[in-house]
């Protein structure tokens, strides 16, 4: 028995050292990018260059929309400040270049979570914060009912995307015509459809309800079709090689979607610091050392939570019914509610 007690005393003693101490998490290094933001005092963030509900900028650069607000949100968690974003413009060419350059730190920009561009582009992509579909924007007067009917038509495309090579997969596993005309950027497509150099216009479903509703002319002349040709996970990305700002922006997103499940909001978040339940306790840093693991202060999610507000605060404010485009939750409801928004627990 006495020798069976030292054995086991020995097993635990050679579990306990593979377990790191407060004292080692205290000192988790700064891995590349996130020094470099801290010694900045910026997040620089990848934003598209007009997606109405996800990035747009006003006449003094100013950006609004819920890729904005991820970025904001990874900003407060990382340097406590929201406020501390630079966000550049970029095509759909420009954006993953910029990213694979370092001239940004972060792409959060309706950018569709593929194969091809996690691994040949050398991009992790970290959470999925909403889950779209391609669809298509045409005049209610064309008489089109469903996709199928744009046979033979003309159809606007933003080069650079997932959604010009959606399109011809879809023509052609459906057997059916189409001609593409292709543009640099979403203004030059839109500005093009409406000058009627096209048929239809196709992108994102959800960036089609926001540019419908954007529309000088009547947004009721126009319709989006209730096919969906495609899956469009929207993530945001980081570069390979800095496993550590991977690890900070995917949690960030994690713990804003679990904030909603929680019931934590930017309005009661305080009053949850004396909260007993102990998933919101080691979400807002009272217990555990969550963010010390990340390199990060342990209040990193309540800073994000305080500042931006949980997931679904960001979705009513952006593209949800307190924001023009009044996109019903649907897919991107949680997962207690019949929608994919799950988030991976904190403990």
């Amino acid at each position: 028995m006495k020798q069976r007690g030292i054995l086991l005393a020995a097993a635990f003693a050679a579990v306990a050292a593979l377990i790191p101490s407060v004292e080692a998490l205290a000192q988790v290094q700064a891995g590349p990018t996130l020094a470099a933001t801290r010694a900045r005092g910026m997040l620089e963030c990848g934003a598209h260059t007009g997606a109405p509900g996800f990035s747009m900028p006003d006449s003094r650069g100013n950006y609004a929309g819920f890729d904005a607000d991820i970025c904001r949100a990874i900003a407060a968690a990382v340097l406590g400040d929201a406020t501390k974003v630079r966000f550049t413009g970029l095509t759909s060419q420009q954006r993953l270049p910029a990213l694979q350059s370092g001239q940004i730190d972060v792409l959060a920009r309706t950018t569709t979570w593929t194969h091809s561009r996690d691994n040949a582009n050398a991009l992790n992509f970290t959470a999925v914060t909403f889950y779209d579909g391609q669809g298509f924007l045409v005049r209610r007067a064309a008489g089109v009912q469903r996709a199928r009917d744009l046979d033979g038509a003309s159809i606007c495309v933003t080069s650079g995307t997932t959604n010009e090579l959606n399109l011809a997969d879809w023509a052609r596993s459906n057997n059916l015509r189409v001609q593409p005309v292709v543009f640099e950027n979403n203004e030059e497509t839109r500005k093009a459809y409406l000058a009627n150099r096209c048929d239809a216009f196709t992108t994102d479903a959800s960036q089609l309800a926001g540019i419908r509703v954007g529309l000088a002319t009547n947004p009721d002349e126009h319709i989006v079709l209730p096919d969906i040709i495609s899956k469009e996970p929207l993530a945001p990305a980081v570069r390979h090689g800095d496993d550590q700002w991977f690890d900070i922006v995917k949690w960030v997103v994690f713990a804003l979607i679990e904030a909603e499940e929680l019931g934590v909001t930017s309005q009661n978040v305080d009053a949850m610091l004396n909260s007993q339940n102990p998933a919101i306790r080691r979400l807002l840093g009272v217990a555990g050392d969550h963010g010390r693991m990340m390199g990060l202060d342990n209040r990193w999610a309540y800073n994000a939570i305080k500042q931006m507000g949980n997931y679904g605060e960001m979705f009513h404010r952006n593209l949800g019914e307190g924001s023009a485009l009044k996109l019903p939750r649907g897919v991107n409801d949680l997962w207690t509610r019949g929608g994919l928004m799950y988030a991976i627990p904190i403990r």
